[in-house]
């Protein structure tokens, strides 16, 4: 049985193929019993549609669902439309994000930052929704400065966020320490570990240089070192995951949120590593 609560995320899937195989991961990974599953929401609302379809199915399977919901290019308007068809198919959460402006794009819209957004959420909606946002354990990449980027977090719980999700990490020291500048503030909402299994190499160094996530040094002369050999890199990643969330566990954390990628197979070998599941019938 899982031990300690569990947050899952996906990405709407841009064929009928891909629905179809999300669709069997989800099958796979719901015996882990996630409190919720996240969707998320490509740049500008650029998948919106895609994302809302993918959390319609997955109330539809009997799982709470959170969508993804930015901001950035968008108008009030448009925002007040779309947290209404939200309400109408039965979403209670929401991940509250400044979003990304697809390339090319100005920049425009009526917010200009994700407490904006969240600050208008809770004026037009009240309660009707669970608001979580987004932290960063090792400092946005487009922060002026640590202090600044906490300042950020802190707007966004005063907006009215129940909750906080980090980006992902591989130093457990980050996140104590994020949490415990967030209580020096006075933040007092839980702050959710990101958990980004490691099933390949290039794709980590490639959303890790995207998205500023730090891996550390000798975690990536690691896997740099072991090449194509794909097992050797799940069975060293599987490993340091596991130890990653044995820490935070230890350390109090309120659940773990998993970037699953899209994929089964690693995120049940590490449950099933951690004492998560999955849930015997």
């Amino acid at each position: 049985m899982t031990t300690l609560p569990i947050s899952l995320e996906f990405f709407p899937p841009k064929t009928a193929e891909g629905a179809d195989k999300l669709r069997l991961v989800r099958q796979q990974l719901y015996g882990l019993g996630p409190e919720f599953c996240s969707v998320t929401y490509g740049a500008g609302g650029s998948t919106q549609q895609g994302t809302f379809d993918t959390v319609s199915q997955i109330l539809a399977e009997g799982v709470d669902a959170a969508s993804h919901f930015s901001c950035i290019g968008a108008t009030r308007a448009s925002v007040a439309e779309q947290l209404g068809q939200l309400k109408r198919m039965g979403v209670s959460r929401l991940v509250a994000l400044r979003g990304d402006l697809p390339s090319g794009y100005g920049t425009g819209g009526e917010f200009q930052y994700a407490s904006d957004l969240v600050a208008f959420i809770r004026e037009t909606t009240g309660d009707d929704f669970h608001i979580e946002v987004a932290c960063y354990p090792e400092t946005h990449p487009q922060a002026r400065s640590p202090e600044h980027d906490l300042q950020a977090l802190a707007a966004k719980v005063k907006a009215g966020a129940d909750s906080a999700i980090t980006q992902y990490f591989y130093n457990a020291d980050a996140y104590f320490r994020l949490v415990d500048d967030a209580r020096r503030l006075g933040l007092d909402v839980p702050l959710v570990p990101g958990i980004m299994p490691i099933a390949s190499s290039s794709q980590l160094m490639r959303f890790s240089d995207a998205c500023g996530a730090e891996i550390p040094r000798w975690i990536r002369l690691r896997l740099q070192s072991y090449g194509d050999d794909v097992a050797s890199i799940r069975a060293f990643g599987l490993d340091v995951v596991a130890d990653l969330c044995e820490r935070l566990r230890a350390g109090g954390v309120p659940s773990l949120h998993f970037y699953t990628m899209n994929q089964s197979a690693t995120m049940l070998s590490l449950c099933e590593r951690l004492g998560l599941g999955p849930v015997k019938a």
